[in-house]
């Protein structure tokens, strides 16, 4: 009998790019309040010139990147899967055999979406969109198994949830 993470469908490119996009526009809500409270607290204290006017970006951009990290890490960690990829109906699962560990979850949310910390800094801001460019392409061209660095790096791989009894729910 077959293993279960070997009998999982693997979830399409655009699935996994849709569960991000609703979880980019959550915490990019997020952000934009972060960012008018931080902007509006510099202003007041006559510290929005600071660093060019930036800074309430800068921690914007940290803040929001280091939750949305924390949050995709504790939720693979402990349910397998994000509020994006619950409303897509994909989840992830060991790949072919694999252990997976809480740390090994953390390197592959660090590696995405982790580098959005750093998109409001400067220089360090073009090199995360390029990471994330990167993870995005990297998918594409891993055929058929569509396993992106950070997949790889944790040793996982996104399926559809597909409801049946046998289908994977968390890692063991």
């Amino acid at each position: 009998m077959a293993a279960p993470a070997q009998r999982a469908v693997t979830a399409e490119w655009w699935e996994r790019l849709v569960a991000r996009l609703i979880e980019a526009l959550v915490f990019g809500v997020f952000y934009y309040i972060l960012f008018i409270g931080l902007w509006t607290l510099f202003r007041s204290v006559g510290l929005l010139e600071l660093f060019g006017g930036r800074w309430p970006e800068v921690i914007a951009w940290f803040g929001a990147g280091l939750v949305y990290t924390v949050y995709d890490w504790v939720s693979h960690s402990t349910g397998g899967r994000t509020f994006g990829q619950a409303i897509m109906r994909i989840r992830v699962i060991p790949a072919d055999g694999a252990v997976v560990t809480s740390r090994g979850l953390l390197k592959r949310s660090l590696l995405y979406p982790g580098p959005t910390m750093l998109m409001g800094i400067p220089v360090l801001d073009l090199g995360a969109a390029v990471i994330a460019f990167g993870v995005g392409m990297l998918i594409l061209i891993d055929r058929p198994q569509l396993r992106g660095p950070h997949d790889r790096l944790a040793g996982t791989r996104v399926v559809k949830d597909l409801g049946r009894p046998d289908s994977p729910k968390n890692f063991p």
